[in-house]
């Protein structure tokens, strides 16, 4: 199986230390050339700012990241470092910094930058990105949410929920545990509801 993790969409913060203003902005980019773009956009829209630190990490392994005139190793490998420990690929990060007068020292930037990066990841959320298989189950308005409890168990996710004469659930699962998951909703209603593979796909689903 092979999966990896991504921003599930565009995130961006504010916080402000000692009349600092840092904005954070995060974007999910799939080349080199993407991610030194959004860099470039960045650092054109917040052309009045003091600094424009950045770092972004795409799957293969190429990391980079800038101080962008800030003490060496107190913005951007922090930021860097907010991904990394997230296990997130594919992704760009850029902190803006409006200076406000009072000097914050490399473990204030340090913090400062690695809020702002995560803070940004945050709202962007994260997704994972693999091999799922697509499925539906229905069953009656009494089992449905006891049966919809099981799926946590096997890291389904519900894409919809239809309500007519029974309910119908719709839902990815990764394939290695469709079969598990299948078994124990045939279980868990003694016998009355089966999942039926609908299809298959390969893409990013939000998972926080």
């Amino acid at each position: 199986m092979t999966e990896y993790f991504i921003p599930a969409g565009s995130g961006e913060s504010e916080y402000a230390e000692k009349r600092s203003q840092f904005l954070g902005h995060v974007r999910c980019v799939e080349s080199e050339d993407e991610a030194r773009a959004f860099i470039a956009e960045m650092k054109k829209k917040y052309y009045d700012a003091r600094h424009n630190c950045s770092c972004y990490i795409l799957r293969g392994g190429t990391e980079r990241y800038s101080d962008d005139g800030e003490p060496q190793g107190s913005a951007g490998l922090p930021m860097l470092e907010v991904f990394r420990r997230e296990g997130v690929e594919n992704v760009v990060c850029v902190v803006t910094r409006y200076f406000g007068g009072v000097l914050l020292g490399t473990g204030g930037l340090f913090r400062a930058y690695t809020r702002a990066a995560k803070d940004a990841l945050d709202n962007a959320g994260v997704a994972v990105v693999r091999r799922w298989v697509e499925g539906e189950f229905r069953c009656s308005y009494a089992a449905a949410e006891r049966l919809k409890n099981e799926l946590g168990a096997f890291e389904a996710i519900v894409t919809d929920t239809l309500y007519a004469a029974d309910v119908t659930v719709r839902l990815l699962v990764g394939e290695e545990r469709a079969g598990a998951l299948a078994q124990r909703l045939f279980e868990a209603s003694a016998g009355t509801v089966t999942l039926a593979v609908t299809g298959e796909s390969f893409r990013g689903v939000r998972v926080r």
